[in-house]
């Protein structure tokens, strides 16, 4: 049994002590027992170590935590239930919210900006929910940063990054002293970010966030300037390269002195079963492309291009997908336009079945593409060439329907946007095949192909199959070589059946 002989804390708190644990009884007259306690307790454990109030942190709260308890009339056990260590943490913010704990001056201290973020939540019309969700997750990320004394300077992806994977012992996003499963990593950017792009708004501190197209880890900065500078693809390509490259970039090597052979064949050979043969394709792209920067840079050698292995793609292999053109006539007319979200869906759908468009194209879409007076659209296709496409009647009547009466009033000119709060432009063109999915599963259709570019393929098949000529399919489809368009001559069963030659030994 623990004595105040044998505990390594004093016999009595000092009056000090106790006259703060006092002063936040009463500042909190609603404190529980077991609150008070703990905050006796941590308090006691302080002066035992000769640690002031005004030195105490975070780091010291896990100390506290994992202490050999000898501390007289506290229990070891106590240490370990998850509510004690939240109260004891919630202490150590009353601390610091009262300026009893120093905190260095650059250190952000964004709590007292999240009631102006709150309002701002409220104008921009979220929902109740994503009100509520937002903002507990922007309260979790300020008291993350308060926790880390992470300055005002540093505040950026990387730090969202971090906040969103740390395991939380905040004593802010626990219920009964237990994490709460909302607390997942992506709700918690969420709620990061949209406080940070707030903060970034309103001038209270530096644009260094990043815009989701910019490079997360510093090593690929570089890569991500010379991606625009030097090969100039679009940002939607230098998100996904960067995306590819994050995911083996460790297994690499710590430098490009340390890269070689074995390595990077590991990287396209020792992939997951699951992953499909174009995204093992696209890691030998990104590969090439990124040993061609190091190349450049001078930072490995130019032999190590060569250990990358071929990813085979025969030519012409595949037969497209389609849905015959009644089904997409039935699809076309289950598409309701009773709620915001079904208007805009059924818009996008008329898009894809009508033009063949790609989902980039719809992704990109603006306002001023659209040229009313003579019926037209002016597409940002592949290779940065712009083109104008004719806008059918169906189509037209679809997008000013959406256009006129339910596209939110916002200052981007995207055509399509999120029909929630804050109502942003889609994040890319990936989401077009989700409303795609959406529409069918609406619609009760199953068995079906799914994605936004099957309505391309069964339009290109349909007009073959009403005789029109490749070239022409191709100029409509806006192929750069008529190589791609010939894919196409394989749906037509027809006209396959007149060109192929008896099989061998069958008699003629």
């Amino acid at each position: 049994m623990n004595t105040s002989s044998n505990s390594p804390c004093r016999a009595h708190d000092g009056a000090d002590h106790l006259a703060l644990a006092d002063a936040y009884l009463a500042d909190n007259p609603g404190l529980s027992p077991g609150a008070l306690s703990a905050t006796r307790h941590f308090l006691k454990w302080a002066q035992a170590r000769k640690v002031s109030v005004r030195d105490l942190n975070a780091s010291d709260v896990g100390r506290f935590l994992r202490h050999r308890c000898r501390c007289g009339r506290y229990s070891p056990n106590q240490l370990r239930s998850p509510m004690y260590a939240t109260y004891t943490r919630r202490f150590l913010r009353y601390l610091e919210e009262t300026g009893m704990v120093d905190i260095p001056n650059n250190t952000a201290r964004l709590g007292q900006h999240l009631e102006a973020f709150a309002k701002k939540l409220d104008t921009a019309g979220y929902s109740e929910v994503s009100r509520a969700s937002l903002l507990s997750h922007a309260a979790h990320f300020a008291e993350w940063v308060l926790q880390q004394r992470v300055p005002v300077t540093a505040i950026g992806e990387g730090t969202i990054d971090q906040f969103a994977w740390h395991e939380c012992r905040c004593g802010e996003m626990t219920k009964h002293g237990k994490t709460v499963l909302a607390s997942h990593y992506k709700n918690r950017k969420r709620g990061a970010r949209a406080l940070v792009r707030h903060l970034i708004d309103e001038g209270l501190i530096p644009p260094n966030a990043t815009d989701g197209v910019s490079a997360k880890d510093p090593r690929l900065i570089g890569f991500s300037e010379w991606l625009r500078s030097e090969r100039g693809v679009t940002p939607e390509t230098v998100r996904r390269y960067l995306n590819e490259v994050g995911r083996w970039l460790d297994s690499l090597g710590a430098t490009p002195e340390d890269y070689d052979a074995a390595a990077i064949r590991s990287i396209v050979l020792d992939q997951a079963k699951e992953r499909s043969q174009s995204s093992v394709r696209k890691t030998v792209t990104v590969l090439r492309a990124f040993l061609r920067f190091t190349i450049v840079q001078g930072a490995c050698a130019p032999s190590l291009l060569h250990a990358v292995p071929s990813a085979v793609r025969r030519k012409l292999s595949t037969v497209p997908r389609t849905i015959p053109t009644a089904k997409i006539e039935e699809i076309i007319a289950s598409c309701r336009t009773d709620t915001p979200v079904e208007i805009r869906d059924r818009a996008i759908l008329l898009l894809l079945a009508r033009l063949a468009l790609r989902a980039g194209d719809i992704w990109q879409l603006r306002l001023a593409d659209i040229d009313w007076r003579a019926s037209r659209l002016r597409l940002h296709g592949k290779g940065r060439r712009d083109v104008m496409m004719p806008l059918p009647q169906d189509v037209g009547d679809a997008l000013l329907a959406y256009i006129e009466d339910e596209r939110p009033v916002v200052a981007s000119d995207r055509v399509f946007l999120r029909v929630q709060a804050p109502f942003t432009p889609l994040r890319s063109s990936a989401e077009i095949a989700g409303i795609v999915s959406r529409v069918l599963s609406r619609g009760g259709f199953t068995d079906l192909p799914t994605g936004s570019h099957v309505f391309r393929h069964s339009l290109a098949s349909a007009w073959l199959r009403g005789g029109a000529d490749l070239d022409l399919i191709g100029a409509a489809l806006r192929h750069s070589s008529r190589d791609t368009t010939a894919i196409y001559a394989k749906v037509d069963v027809g006209m396959l059946a007149e060109v192929a030659q008896p099989w061998p030994g069958d008699a003629s």
